[in-house]
């Protein structure tokens, strides 16, 4: 079977099976683990490029743009599923530019079972050391960090622990002209202790399972920040988000994380996402280069 053909049929297979599950009723739960087992497919022996930038907004004509030139940085990222189940996932994303910035990465450790914390990591070039960061589930008291400098933080970029939260289907309804589900997500004792957020409510297209928006709440029931995700294509027969733009409601600042490549079934050596990749600049370039080599 030629290649055009195989996809035309991994693609027929996919829709089938996205129309079988939108045709049952599923709980939230399910839907969300649906959600979470497509997005771990796609960051699985890992490695893309991406574009990082961030501006103040404002309205215009009816449309979201930024009120200022935008602060831009060049990002590759590289990750790898792990565990059991490989539920579980390690990421290392350097900085490439600007020139001023480069070298800067953090290494993310997100595991899926609850009684384990998130681990991420932090490397200043300019400061030549590695700091460990507050996660989203961290019990630290201190704000989860931002993402380079971003309206992402580690806790908007965490994965897991579905079942720290109740999740609940609050209607069918329609976001960008999609077929939706409206679901509620709620902290639990627990988690609300370690969460900025009192309530997340994701809106989850019926067919592909991806989430088109999403709304952070704070203590007050207030809308703080909102995640806006588009350019959705087919990625080894599974639908992703090529474009996030995360609102910050309260500064008026927003951030879009544009994925430029991406590439999978990369031979990722397990040594390069440890503490030595962010501080080994010799060791980080060199696989970076046997990397690149793969996709060129």
């Amino acid at each position: 079977m030629n290649h055009s053909k195989f996809r035309l049929l991994s693609a027929a297979v996919l829709l089938t099976v996205s129309t079988s599950l939108t045709a049952q009723k599923l709980t939230g739960l399910e839907i969300m683990q649906k959600v979470e087992e497509f997005q771990r497919s796609t960051s699985d022996s890992a490695f893309n490029r991406m574009q990082l930038s961030t501006c103040k907004f404002g309205i215009k004509n009816s449309k979201i743009t930024c009120a200022e030139r935008p602060r831009i940085k060049s990002l590759e990222s590289v990750g790898k599923n792990f565990g059991a189940n490989l539920k579980d996932t390690k990421t290392v994303t350097i900085v490439l530019e600007p020139a001023s910035e480069r070298g800067i990465g953090m290494l993310s450790f997100a595991y899926d079972d609850s009684d384990q914390d998130n681990e991420t990591w932090l490397y200043l070039s300019a400061m030549g050391r590695i700091k460990r960061i507050a996660s989203g589930n961290s019990d630290d008291d201190s704000e989860p960090a931002s993402v380079f400098g971003s309206e992402f933080t580690t806790e908007d970029t965490d994965t897991g622990k579905l079942e720290e939260y109740s999740i609940n289907v609050v209607e069918d309804t329609q976001e960008s002209g999609r077929e939706v589900w409206k679901i509620d997500m709620i902290p639990n004792a627990d988690q609300a202790r370690k969460s900025r957020y009192s309530k997340t409510v994701v809106y989850i297209d019926k067919e592909r399972f991806v989430s088109l928006r999403t709304e952070m709440y704070d203590q007050y029931e207030k809308e703080i920040k909102r995640l806006l995700s588009s350019k959705v294509e087919m990625v080894d027969d599974v639908w992703m988000a090529r474009s996030l733009t995360m609102m910050n409601l309260v500064t008026n600042r927003l951030s879009n994380m544009a994925i430029l490549e991406i590439n999978t079934g990369i031979n990722v050596d397990d040594e390069f996402l440890t503490q030595r990749t962010l501080s080994d600049v010799a060791f980080r370039e060199a696989e970076l280069q046997k990397l690149r080599e793969q996709v060129q």
